[in-house]
């Protein structure tokens, strides 16, 4: 495996054009008063579109993103950009984290931060994880593939090839959103090198049910009512994405507010549970994440992996089950708190089970500590 060092330096022709076309937006038209009703606040999204011209720093946020170790990998023909961040303990486990949609590895940074270094949070070293983040493909600064068929399940395929290139036989995981399904599929075709798995969404993958399981209990079938109800409000993102992401990518490749209006949209409902999004996340998280999407111009990409999901991934067989070492911690997202029941239908071996009191979709930004420690106190019967 080809592993070279990477430098996030995006060029200065690239942003130019970026702060040209955010001043030279065409707004449309909002019904007074109507706030996140219909959509993204109008005047919420023309001040951030301001901030993102006139006061955001990029040079600042590619400083810091380029603090952590960082490189590229040529896996089965395909360049792999991912974090190597080693810990800071006597005996650091290596731990492969997995970002979801519509992040990137800028939702990380904390959170790896608390993990390669518990002692400099007040955390005993002896947690220490060597952090190993890499972009999914058609995110970030990995490749966009080019060929039908990335699905969740060839990526996980990916992730094992980096992690043995890497030198890493045995290791654990953390992963959330598309994140999860990858790190499912890699706990069943590779359960001799992964250790545990940790989640944020447990009912992923979701299970297949038969006659030869047992009936669901009234907190299923609760929570698969909420799930639907849940589609019917939430859903039409992935029901675009799963069928026409290409007609979708034109809005979201030539403009920097679309994009901003497309990603934030689920940052204020998944991450800020419809609230006030500045009390959960700073302006700069939020456009250090949405600028990567413009830089490497990956919106295509990124919604084009829900398309190979609906089409071509392996379903997940029935009466078949995961046996890794599981631990699940659930946020307050609306629509993702299964019932443990659920969730072990599929797992088989579930070691840590918390459901937490605040913090949403995002929780790796916007709550380091808590995820960190959660993570910090699964893998320490497995170390």
């Amino acid at each position: 495996m080809d592993v070279q060092p990477f430098q996030i330096n995006i060029p200065q022709a690239v942003l130019d054009d970026l702060h040209s076309r955010l001043e030279s937006t065409r707004w449309p038209e909002a019904i007074p008063g109507a706030g996140w009703d219909y959509g993204v606040d109008l005047g919420y999204l023309q001040e951030l579109a301001r901030y993102w011209r006139q006061d955001f720093d990029w040079r600042a946020q590619e400083r810091s993103l380029n603090a952590f170790a960082q490189f590229r990998a040529i896996i089965d023909g395909l360049g792999v950009h991912f974090i190597h961040e080693p810990g800071k303990g006597p005996h650091p486990l290596p731990l492969l984290i997995t970002h979801g949609w519509p992040s990137s590895i800028a939702e990380l940074p904390k959170l790896i931060s608390r993990l390669t270094d518990p002692a400099r949070f007040g955390a005993d070293p002896a947690d220490s994880f060597t952090v190993v983040a890499p972009s999914v493909p058609g995110f970030g600064f990995s490749d966009i593939p080019l060929t039908r068929g990335m699905t969740r399940s060839k990526v996980a395929g990916l992730w094992a090839e980096l992690m043995r290139g890497l030198g890493y036989e045995h290791y654990g995981a953390h992963c959330n959103d598309i994140g999860s399904v990858i790190t499912a599929f890699l706990a069943i075709d590779h359960p001799q090198n992964l250790i545990g798995m940790h989640t944020l969404m447990p009912h992923f993958p979701a299970p297949a049910f038969s006659a030869a399981e047992p009936p669901m209990s009234a907190a299923e079938r609760a929570f698969l009512q909420y799930q639907e109800e849940w589609d019917r409000t939430e859903g039409g993102y992935n029901l675009i994405q799963e069928t026409r992401p290409q007609t979708l990518a034109y809005g979201l490749n030539d403009s920097p507010v679309g994009l901003a209006a497309w990603i934030l949209d689920k940052w204020w409902s998944w991450g800020a549970l419809g609230g006030d999004l500045e009390e959960h996340f700073s302006r700069d998280d939020l456009l250090t994440n949405i600028t990567i999407y413009w830089v490497t111009q990956t919106a295509n990409a990124s919604a084009r992996s829900y398309y190979e999901r609906a089409h071509t991934d392996r379903p997940f067989p029935p009466g078949r089950k995961i046996t890794v070492p599981m631990g699940a911690a659930l946020t307050l997202e609306p629509g993702q708190r299964a019932p443990r029941e659920w969730a072990a239908r599929t797992y088989t071996d579930i070691r840590r089970w918390t459901e937490w009191t605040r913090g949403g979709h995002f929780a790796a930004l916007e709550e380091p500590d808590m995820v960190a420690q959660d993570i910090r106190l699964f893998y320490r019967d497995l170390r």
